[in-house]
């Protein structure tokens, strides 16, 4: 399946720059399935623009919109935490308008170790004018989701096979003390469902970075 023009990281960082040469704010989207290395690229791609001195840059990862437990639980959801249906996704298009505007504003991130989102753990500051908004589902091609892509100046997909993602995928719960059967068992369980819907699901981007592994 074609996901756009494809670029590699280094080339993808001046043409982020050269676009974003005339705007206030210029808002990128970095999609892909989980275990894609969003977050990485992320990083990478915001070090690499403030170094070249085009413009400050600043991640804003979507995980900050994780429902809590608490609303999860009574919903049933509590299992599929992850899953498109799990995000406060309302709350985050109104975050991206408000980051549109310019200004200052406060984020929430997702903090992996509580396993909760913390309100106003991160801080968008008016000299930021590259954001890099980075998350599973943002060009998933489902409603309410569909409804963010007119936010966005431009969008890109991270490809991975799907072999390589359930290798990453088991590798996580592995990391958190699972044995084999039982980290495949988790990753079965939801965060493979979730990363088959992203790559079937989702519209095609602006550019694709291909991560083989």
């Amino acid at each position: 399946m074609n996901r756009g023009e494809p670029i590699a990281p280094s080339r993808l960082a001046r043409l982020i720059a050269e676009r974003a040469a005339d705007k206030p704010r210029f808002m990128v989207a970095l999609a892909g399935p989980p275990g894609a290395g969003k977050s990485t690229l992320a990083e990478a791609l915001a070090a690499e623009l403030d170094k070249s001195g085009a413009a400050p840059a600043v991640v804003v990862p979507m995980d900050g919109f994780h429902f809590d437990n608490q609303v999860l639980e009574p919903l049933g959801l509590l299992a599929r935490k992850g899953a498109p249906e799990t995000f406060d996704v309302e709350g985050f298009a109104l975050c991206l308008d408000r980051l549109a505007a310019g200004g200052e504003a406060a984020i929430p991130l997702f903090d992996r170790a509580l396993d909760l989102a913390r309100a106003g753990a991160g801080l968008v500051r008016p000299e930021h004018r590259i954001l890099l908004i980075e998350g599973n589902y943002l060009l998933l091609d489902e409603p309410p989701w569909n409804g963010l892509a007119d936010r966005f100046d431009l969008s890109v997909w991270i490809d991975v096979p799907m072999r390589e993602l359930e290798r990453r995928l088991i590798a996580r719960w592995l990391d958190h003390g699972y044995d084999r059967a039982g980290a495949a068992a988790r990753a079965q369980a939801n965060d493979i469902p979730n990363a088959e819907r992203t790559v079937r699901g989702s519209r095609c981007a602006d550019f694709v970075v291909s991560a083989e592994g």
